[in-house]
């Protein structure tokens, strides 16, 4: 059928089109079904239908596959029906709980990454992967397939240090020190970043603060030549593409698979070219793993797919209880984490994990004796050193280098939250925490956060303050602290938990 293409400007994530209902029929397809596009090109696109939006005789292309198809608006191109992508039936067969081939996840990834499946059967793949789980070669094949269909980075000189953490704990800045620490003792980190996704600020949120986070993989691999290290937002470099796609099925689902959790990490870790890495699995009952049991079983899963990709893999089980440091959100944690390199001060929570983890690094880099890396940062950071090269890293960037912990702007909209009583604070439900710094406007606002002044363990008498509040907006800052107080983060001991009442 011969129908004259209109470009549509938004995005979809997938090549796709919309005609109407009319031409749908004459052609035999449906909403979710697959057409080629011709014109000088050819795509292959998934089909919306519609009564009105357009009439018949036209076909809306999105912005995708405009682009792919470089069309013209009003170009007359050939529309026809088109076979569904091989993936499906292997989405199918993961669904009847049976175990795929190499082959076919490379195929499910492939299709992933070029936008041939419709958001129904990638989230067919996800949830079967979450209920029914993979096996260690499902989980090998995926990592590689995911580093296949995307950019890679190769350094010529070994080895190359990274290190993660699986989330789920506010406040976990340990990566703007980490980085320049191991970069200080003269080994290369090239580390890629998250944003946040259901916290109030991920490691590239944090970062661009600082510094632009947006760059390809060569200029990642030119960074970190020339300085050391980096500090990047993974979601630009195209690399593992295809898991900013799964991540946003997970995330309305509340989800985050196991198999696909391993292979998600690995796979990035692998493509910018890291061979040592380690693995900070923060494990409480208000984190992502509740029990000392799962968490080892977890560190086990990546080591194991460590060994498979040659990649030397250790884990560093954490407390996962309470958040790391005081400060939560934006700029705050920003300034938590200068004020660290600075002076090496702040709280104990931040700089005895910060100093672990780069500690294990560092002697897993071999720059560091057995049991002497943790005393290796801490003089890499005394000595100025680990700021100096923090300030390498941002200047190559494309920031200041000459900022200071107490330039960083935050929030100008405060407020702090008493305590009702004395007593020792019993609980911090991090949980809580984070949906009242979103509420506050984390992690957008850069501005936005909270700062904790009792922990778990301190006693506070009446009239304390518990936690201050920074907004960038005064709306932000009246919601966040109605949030605050209609569901409590901090338990104080005493304090009414809820009333209940007969009606």
């Amino acid at each position: 059928m011969k129908l004259k293409a209109q470009p549509y400007d938004i995005e979809v994530g997938r090549y796709e089109i919309i005609i109407n209902a009319l031409d749908a029929d004459e052609l035999g397809i449906h909403a979710g079904d697959r057409v080629q596009i011709k014109n000088r090109d050819t795509i292959t696109a998934v089909v919306e239908t519609t009564d009105a939006i357009i009439p018949p005789g036209k076909v809306g292309v999105y912005r995708e596959a405009w682009e792919a198809l470089k069309a013209i608006p009003d170009e007359v191109v050939d529309v026809l029906a088109a076979e569904r992508p091989r993936s499906i039936q292997s989405i199918k067969k993961k669904m009847d709980k049976e175990k795929l081939t190499s082959e076919e996840m490379h195929d499910i990834i492939a299709d992933i990454v070029d936008g041939n499946l419709t958001e129904v059967e990638l989230t067919a793949f996800v949830t079967a992967s979450y209920i029914y789980g993979m096996d260690a070669d499902e989980i090998e094949w995926m990592t590689r397939a995911m580093v296949k269909t995307g950019d890679q980075v190769s350094f010529d000189v070994h080895p190359v240090m990274d290190h993660h953490s699986i989330g789920g704990v506010p406040g976990n800045k340990i990566s703007l020190c980490v980085v320049p620490i191991v970069a200080a003792a003269g080994l290369l980190i090239p580390k890629t970043s998250s944003r946040a996704i259901t916290g109030a600020g991920g490691s590239a949120d944090l970062m661009e603060i600082l510094a632009p986070v947006s760059f390809s993989a060569e200029e990642v691999k030119k960074m970190t030549t020339k300085v050391g290290g980096c500090l990047v937002w993974g979601g630009a470099t195209n690399i593992a593409p295809a898991d900013d796609k799964i991540i946003g099925v997970e995330y309305p689902l509340s989800i985050d698979p196991k198999s696909q959790l391993i292979a998600s990490v690995m796979a990035k870790k692998f493509a910018v070219g890291a061979d040592t890495m380690v693995l900070d699995i923060p494990m409480g009952n208000q984190s992502k793993i509740a029990t000392i049991q799962d968490a080892r079983k977890l560190a086990r899963d990546f080591i194991e797919l460590g060994d498979r990709l040659k990649m030397r893999v250790e884990c560093a089980i954490t407390y996962g209880g309470s958040p790391i440091g005081r400060a939560i959100g934006g700029g705050l944690e920003v300034q938590e984490a200068l004020v660290m390199l600075e002076k090496y001060e702040g709280p104990t929570s931040f700089l005895e994990k910060t100093v672990s983890i780069a500690g294990m690094l560092l002697e897993m880099g071999g720059v560091a004796a057995k049991n002497e890396g943790s005393k290796m940062a801490i003089d890499l950071v005394k000595s100025g050193k680990a700021l100096k090269k923090f300030k390498e890293i941002i200047e190559v960037q494309g920031g200041d280098p000459n900022i200071t912990s107490e330039q960083v702007p935050v929030g100008d909209k405060v407020a702090t939250v008493l305590s009702p009583q004395d007593g020792y604070v019993l609980e911090i439900y991090n949980k809580r925490l984070v949906a009242v710094c979103r509420t506050a406007g984390a992690p957008h606002d850069k501005g936005a956060g909270l700062l904790i002044h009792h922990k778990k363990g301190e006693y506070v008498k009446k009239g304390d303050g518990l936690f201050t509040l920074y907004a960038d907006k005064e709306w932000k800052l009246d919601a966040a602290i109605k949030e605050s107080l209609r569901d409590p983060i901090m338990f104080v001991e005493g304090m009414v938990l809820e009333k209940v009442q007969v009606v």
